[in-house]
């Protein structure tokens, strides 16, 4: 049994399936295969069970995904020790997809300035994926919307960021003086999908007011609500970041008077994991940057 063994178990036991597995490994699916063959032979008893289109872990299997990924995740965190100069390194950085596009950029760059020298790596996830890849080390900062339920994870509130109300052009509500959320209730939502947390934060601040939005489209992409808000399917209630983002003249972002719904942006990370001084660094500047941008 090698490392590399079982690098390629834990990626066929996080994919479920022998196939998608040996292609992101870039490997053939014969290969991969025979090395879990081996390490079944090695362990004396079948690790995984296979089905018609997946695999599925057996209890053995289970118990060496658990040792598996303390055993690399020791191995990387010594090398990434061994190598800690709080300058230069890699760091891999998620976010949320109503929080990526419009407020990592800016804050790269923002990094960039005083750590020119680290290899910064971005995946766009959605929480409860950010969240799993933070817990196997496979993430080193998560930054998301509270609030979230997840063991063996620390977060960290940055910011609060009000939400907007957001419809087409000619709108009833786009030129009324005062818009208070309880008057949305007649309209339809335009609202992402359910795995988005962004969905939660917006129906639990129409379910404080005694109503259900209801919603006449889900998509997975926060532009696509915006440009479906602009074609005349709905109304819907977007970040104000993505609002600074928006350069449309199709559709119109109104402040609600009163209660103002919000969302409470965080960092998340593994406290169990070896943290660098360059991974402190970026907690560090994180705080800084949303202390200068986006404080009240």
């Amino acid at each position: 049994m090698d490392i590399e063994q079982l690098k390629q178990f834990l990626q066929v036991a996080r994919l479920g399936n022998i196939t998608r597995a040996a292609e992101e490994l870039a490997i053939s699916q014969p290969t991969l295969s025979r090395s879990i063959q081996r390490l079944e032979e090695e362990f004396g008893q079948p690790l995984l069970e296979r089905k018609t289109r997946a695999v599925a872990l057996t209890d053995a299997g289970v118990l060496l995904k658990s040792r598996a990924e303390q055993i690399i995740g020791i191995l990387d965190d010594t090398k990434a020790e061994m190598t800690d100069d709080g300058r230069s390194g890699r760091l891999r950085i998620g976010a949320i997809p109503t929080i990526a596009p419009y407020f990592l950029p800016d804050f790269l760059r923002y990094f960039r300035e005083q750590f020119a020298e680290a290899v910064m790596i971005v995946q766009e996830e959605t929480t409860d994926n950010l969240l799993a890849s933070c817990k196997q080390g496979e993430v080193d900062l998560a930054i998301l919307a509270l609030p979230i339920a997840a063991k063996y994870v620390d977060t960290e509130a940055l910011f609060d960021e009000e939400l907007l109300l957001t419809m087409p052009v000619g709108h009833p509500l786009a030129t009324k003086k005062r818009v208070v959320v309880d008057d949305v209730e007649p309209y339809p939502f335009v609202l992402l999908g359910e795995a988005h947390c962004l969905t939660s934060s917006v129906v639990s601040s129409c379910r404080q007011r005694s109503f259900q939005p209801v919603a006449v489209e889900r998509t997975s992409q926060l532009a696509t609500v915006q440009e479906l808000v602009s074609l005349g399917h709905g109304v819907s209630m977007i970040p104000k970041m993505a609002h600074r983002c928006d350069a449309s003249k199709t559709r119109v972002y109104r402040s609600f008077d009163g209660a103002k719904p919000k969302r409470t942006v965080a960092m998340a990370w593994n406290p169990y994991r070896f943290e660098s001084r360059l991974l402190l660094a970026l907690r560090d500047k994180l705080r800084e940057y949303c202390s200068e941008h986006y404080s009240a």
